[in-house]
């Protein structure tokens, strides 16, 4: 495993993320990932050299689940050796019934929340805090305010912004520089090779600032791993995979992740793995870490062991310039113009 340094920080993480979104999480009556599993999985990560591990407050089944599960496992390490990182914004199930001060980016929700979170984890500090989202009603003053007192206090080393438009995470830096608030050194944004929505102008706020890029769902929820064919030619949206893939139980498989554009990806992504060796998974993961204008972390999730090695492989792959662009170029018909969902 290589190191690279996130983004303009001083802090060094492993060229992959470990994502734990699935930690203990309900999805209908399948529980995706229960604690024994999620402590294999994190000793598998580790034993990998990944010292990154991404959670969220609202991650699990009930929410908080996933933090529980990490801070169990990492009573038994040396919390210095790892870069944690965990989010704040949706309503907290585990406090009952929401009331009208329990979502958001308030100082009131913001403080309330990083209790929980350290206190779940077992530790004194996170090395990352992402707003999980825009708040509309709060002014971003406030919430960066707020940040930069965690940041004051201790709790917190470094701030990241997750899922959020190109102006707002320029208002954002905005304000900070104008106010002397801390900054967002990190975003995470939906970010895979076949992405139907651009994200161009966010990635060049990222690039211009020195922002480091933490993609997820970097396989497009596992559509370019290459376990899904293509059912009809005419409907981009049919296709057949593997029995409980996710495509048979995530309502949102279809809207987010299959689309024309991303055919044509999977397509020259395939040719590419069997050029180099390695699987669509790898490659689609190199890809993205191959980013030159900024520094690009993924963030993998994985059911199993296997496939967690499987992904860690990318790391050893090297795909030229032509491969690279190969892949990017398939985004495009013969006009320029972009494949449509």
């Amino acid at each position: 495993m290589n190191y690279r340094t996130l983004g303009s920080t001083g802090t060094k993480v492993s060229e992959l993320c470990f994502g734990t979104w699935r930690f203990g999480k309900r999805t209908g009556d399948v529980l995706e990932t229960d604690r024994e599993e999620a402590h294999e999985l994190l000793d598998a990560a580790w034993e990998n050299g990944i010292n990154f591990i991404d959670t969220a407050n609202v991650y699990g089944t009930p929410n908080g689940r996933s933090e529980e599960y990490i801070g169990e496992w990492l009573a038994d390490h040396d919390r210095e050796d790892f870069v944690i990182a965990s989010k704040v914004y949706f309503p907290f199930d585990g406090w009952g019934e929401p009331g009208p001060n329990d979502s958001g980016l308030s100082r009131k929700h913001i403080r309330a929340q990083i209790e929980g979170t350290l206190d779940r984890l077992g530790t004194d500090y996170l090395d990352l805090y992402y707003i999980h989202r825009w708040d509309d009603e709060t002014p971003i003053e406030e919430t960066l305010a707020t940040l930069t007192e965690l940041v004051e206090d201790g709790k917190v080393n470094y701030l990241g912004a997750s899922t959020m438009a190109a102006w707002q995470l320029t208002k954002s830096l905005w304000k900070s520089d104008v106010n002397g608030f801390e900054r967002f050194d990190v975003t995470q944004p939906l970010h895979h090779a076949g992405y139907y929505t651009d994200v161009a102008d966010f990635l060049d706020v990222c690039a211009d600032q020195d922002i480091a890029v933490c993609p997820y769902s970097p396989l497009a929820g596992g559509f370019l791993t290459g376990k899904y064919e293509r059912a009809d030619p005419d409907d981009p949206k049919a296709v057949k995979g593997p029995d409980d893939a996710r495509g048979d139980f995530d309502d949102l498989f279809g809207d987010y992740y299959v689309s024309e554009r991303g055919w044509k990806v999977l397509d020259e992504i395939r040719s590419v793995a069997d050029e180099v060796d390695a699987t669509p998974a790898q490659v689609s993961l190199r890809w993205l870490m191959d980013h030159d204008d900024f520094t690009c972390v993924p963030i993998i999730g994985a059911r199993t062991p296997e496939q967690l090695d499987e992904n860690v492989a990318a790391c050893d792959i090297d795909l030229s310039g032509e491969l690279w662009d190969r892949i990017m170029d398939a985004r495009y018909k013969d006009d320029d113009t972009l494949w449509g969902h």
